[in-house]
């Protein structure tokens, strides 16, 4: 089943539902920088993450440093950002709070 990219419009929509992330200079992703309080806590966020990302064989894209967590969400079968990474997105921002 192909998976869809999202149009400019759902992308700009997705976005005003996401505080704090921005379109890659591309347009072609989601990217966020988290920042904790210590490693423990970035690291609890990535764990519950890749626990639900493994779920949705859906995975993103991040870097870690100590306290902060930097995400890119894109989807490589749809060339650009897909339903699957906003979905990623407001997961994300759930365990993040």
């Amino acid at each position: 089943m192909a998976i869809s990219p999202l149009t400019q419009t759902e992308i700009e929509a997705a976005l005003a539902q996401l505080p704090g992330w921005s379109l890659r200079a591309d347009g072609l992703a989601l990217c966020k920088t988290f920042t904790f309080a210590d490693f423990s806590e970035a690291f609890a966020f990535m764990t519950r993450t890749a626990i639900a990302a493994e779920k949705a064989d859906h995975h993103p894209e991040w870097f870690n440093v100590y306290n902060r967590v930097d995400v890119t969400l894109t989807t490589h079968d749809a060339g650009g950002i897909s339903q699957r990474d906003s979905a990623m997105a407001t997961m994300m921002e759930r365990f993040a709070a």
